[in-house]
């Protein structure tokens, strides 16, 4: 079996490869300043980049778990959600309040994906 590491430092990787499947760190905002749309759109362009880098894209995602520090973000976040994922393509998810590791954060989101060149 071959593992591969994207985006690697001393704590942590990106992305992982291994046989077929990507896996995504969690992914938060850099626009720390924005609403919570915005900083959904940044996470979610950052996942584009991380999948394309590692063979898939958004069509081929199996599972996202979003985290919101505050639920009353839930119909900020997915609206830029319902923007971006594939048509046909929903993939399992599941949103959940947590605190997250930074307070100016609004949104972090976790996936994994099929990988479809390697």
């Amino acid at each position: 079996m071959s593992i591969q590491y994207h985006g690697q430092n001393a704590r942590l990787s990106e992305a992982v490869t291994a046989n077929g499947l990507v896996f995504l760190a969690g992914m938060v905002p850099e626009n720390t300043d924005a609403d919570a749309t915005a900083q959904t759109r940044d996470v979610l362009a950052q996942i584009d980049y991380w999948l394309a880098q590692c063979g898939s894209s958004k069509q081929h995602i199996l599972e996202a778990t979003i985290y919101l520090p505050d639920l009353a973000d839930y119909d900020a976040m997915n609206i830029a959600w319902d923007e971006w994922v594939a048509p046909g393509h929903a993939p399992a998810r599941a949103c959940v309040e947590a605190r997250l590791a930074k307070p100016e954060w609004k949104v972090e989101i976790k996936l994994s994906a099929v990988q479809i060149q390697k």
